[in-house]
């Protein structure tokens, strides 16, 4: 094992040396005059070839290598490797987004995901290594016996893990889009095959060592901008230990920029806006056949008057673009007040804790910082691709050990992400704040066309306030480097680390939907006579099957990549946690109830998420669908609720069950202490 580790860590060791060659050549390049989307491809043709070799070389036939790479991966290694599969395009790019809009409120992210690496080192990884097999589903079947908690199980697992690859893959498209000119669907394609070429040829093994590679790239990546960017405003290149001075002087400029008389002039003009649509709304269908009539009789008295033909094309434009129908008016006019009414708000100071102009806003925003503090941490110990990590170790004791490395990788980037918030807001209110809005950088009409960046002069005076600027929080990261001005080589490093984060999570969670499929239904169930040669055909042409359909998704724009990952650990946590901490440490958790337990808990996460978050579902004829929250609790934290009445329903209906004896049996088994340094 020495030797086989010196030779990997002399292998990747080369492999940081000539990326960092890579990226110094290309900033020579551009020096001298490479243009900013030759650099774009530079990066993503290097980046892509580099994960194809690696997989490649990893490819295997072998179920084991295939399923948990034979169990032969070093703690270290693996460490790093679950830090990749960890740190997806959420934490990469919507984190430090998080933080900059939400400030405080947005450590309920790292505060949740860190403490759920701990549930993992207590509660699960020792005894789910011990177990061995190759799936959450495996165990769980082997605990509570049958094939009914297996399937569902199978569908938890699916789901769980299909809404958090939809984001990775939305993130892939966002990068290509912006840094390689590609239109964003193409670009989602594009992407899809960088995450194919490993994981449809070898594997978790090919996944695993190229998951190690885009760590190493996606921290370089994350900490140099806002190292750079650290040292431009305060001479200390080492951002997390002078951001709390800079958080000071975004305060000062917050008290300013917030209070001027064109900010509140802003804020008020959008909320007047808010009550026109409102009234609008209110008025239907009224509203909308006077909308329609109004521009026809503009467009008529321009035709009579010999009218310029590009004003009454823009009008009638305008009057094509018209809801069809009221229920489509009220969709959308509706969205349209709601941005309004945001927009009318007062900013968030960034350092305000709980900010509220009522002691109940302030109570609400405490409920839903603890909600989704709750459900970060059980759900970071219920997704199935970080668990399955575990298994691949050669014993007990090392996957404790790379649940410690695990942490210590991840926390680079965690204790980063807040200084990126802080230095990005200060160039924003310093640099871009009250400027004139033919004088702003090219960066935003760049983002722009994105859709990631918007402005309105609402108040037509030429000059940008803060309102008046729209930032999705997928965008932060990205732009930082532009927003600072810093050489595109820098931009497209960041882009490289971005699209590094969301391919390594995209071929875990792909991975493991198809083991899903492939083992814990095809094998298991369907086939169990099948052959170690179709069951790798059966994994390989699901994979294909559902890396397809998840970039269709993702190509519909379902949402920010952020809330759809928080939706994905609420279910994960729902359906999975419960279930495996009682299947472990209650020894009268029964199948009936870990069955009702893990139905119940994620039904009804799924049903919260989508009353709260959506007001109509066409394709199944549901309008009006919307609820007000339970306990004012977001949709993201959907898990609270289905944690909770999923460890109910386990316990009650265990308790009217008749128990398995066979269950102690199983307990003792992965549960005996001398077999640590065995398994």
């Amino acid at each position: 094992m020495p030797g086989s580790l010196t030779r990997l860590q002399r292998y990747y060791l080369l492999y940081t040396g000539g990326f960092i060659l890579f990226v110094a050549a290309l900033a020579l390049l551009e020096d001298h005059g490479m243009p900013p989307r030759w650099i774009g491809y530079s990066f993503l043709i290097f980046t892509i070839s580099m994960y194809a070799v690696i997989g490649i070389m990893s490819r295997t036939s072998d179920v084991s290598e295939f399923y948990v790479a034979g169990r032969r991966v070093p703690a270290f290694f693996n460490g790093m490797a679950t830090g990749a599969d960890w740190m997806s395009a959420a934490s990469f790019i919507g984190l430090a987004g998080t933080l900059y809009l939400s400030g405080y409120q947005g450590l309920a992210f790292v505060l949740g995901w860190t403490g759920g690496f701990v549930l993992v080192a207590l509660l699960l990884a020792p005894y789910l290594r011990r177990f061995g097999e190759y799936t959450i589903p495996d165990f769980l079947s082997a605990r509570y016996g049958g094939n009914a908690i297996r399937l569902v199980a199978v569908g938890a697992a699916i789901l769980a893990s299909f809404v958090y690859v939809v984001a990775q893959i939305y993130g892939v498209g966002v990068i290509t889009s912006r840094f390689v000119s590609l239109q964003f669907e193409i670009g989602v394609f594009v992407g899809l095959a960088g995450i194919l070429v490993c994981s449809f040829l070898g594997g978790m093994r090919a996944v695993t060592w190229t998951q190690v590679a885009q760590y190493l790239i996606l921290i370089v990546a994350y900490i140099t901008p806002v190292a750079i960017l650290s040292w431009n405003v305060t001479g200390n290149p080492v951002p997390q230990l002078v951001y709390g001075k800079v958080l000071q002087e975004v305060t000062h400029l917050e008290e300013r920029l917030f209070h001027s008389p064109a900010e509140l002039e802003v804020r008020q003009l959008f909320r007047e806006r808010a009550d026109l649509y409102a009234q609008k709304i209110m008025q239907l269908p009224d509203s909308l056949n006077h909308e329609r009539d109004q521009l026809s009789s503009q467009i008529n008295q321009l035709k009579a008057t010999d009218a310029q033909m590009k004003d009454i094309v823009a009008l009638e434009r305008q009057r094509r673009e018209l809801p069809h129908d009221p229920e489509q008016a009220r969709a959308r006019w509706e969205t349209a007040m709601f941005s309004a009414v945001d927009r009318s708000k007062p900013p968030i100071h960034h350092a305000e804790a709980f900010p509220g102009e009522t002691e109940a806003e302030r109570d609400i925003l405490r409920i839903n910082f603890l909600a989704l503090v709750f459900c970060l941490t059980v759900g970071t110990a219920a997704l199935p691709h970080v668990l399955v990590r575990y298994y691949t170790t050669p014993t007990v004791r090392q996957a404790r050990e790379s649940v410690f490395w695990s942490l210590l990788f991840i926390l680079l980037l965690y204790i980063t992400a807040p200084a990126y918030a802080v230095f990005a807001k200060y160039e924003v209110l310093a640099h871009l704040a009250e400027i004139p809005i033919t004088k702003l950088p090219s960066w935003v009409a760049a983002w722009a066309k994105v859709g990631l960046v918007a402005i309105e002069d609402i108040n037509g005076d030429g000059i940008l306030q803060l309102a008046e600027l729209s930032l999705n929080p997928d965008v932060i990261v990205l732009a930082t480097p532009e927003i600072a001005g810093m050489p595109y080589v820098v931009s497209g490093l960041v882009a490289a680390g971005g699209l590094a984060a969301a391919l390594s999570t995209a071929d875990g969670l792909l991975l493991t939907i198809t083991s899903a499929l492939s083992h814990d239904v095809y094998y298991r169930i369907v086939r169990p006579g099948a052959s170690t040669q179709f069951r790798l055909v059966i994994s390989k042409s699901l994979l294909l099957v559902v890396a397809v359909l998840a970039a269709t998704v993702a190509a519909q724009k379902p949402g920010t990549i952020l809330s759809m990952v928080a939706w994905a650990f609420s279910i994960a946590g729902s359906a999975f946690f419960p279930a495996l901490v009682l299947g472990i440490f209650w020894e009268r958790a029964t199948r009936a109830g870990a069955l009702a337990g893990m139905v119940v808990g994620v039904l009804l996460s799924i049903y919260y998420i989508l009353r709260v978050e959506f007001d109509s579902i066409p394709w199944l004829g549901l309008s009006g669908f919307r609820m007000e929250p339970w306990f004012h609790v977001q949709s993201t934290s959907s898990g609270l609720f289905g944690v909770i009445a999923g460890f109910m329903t386990i316990v009650v209906v265990s308790l009217i069950t008749r128990h398995d004896p066979r269950s102690a049996t199983f307990l003792r088994t992965i549960r005996v202490q001398s077999g640590a340094g065995q398994r």
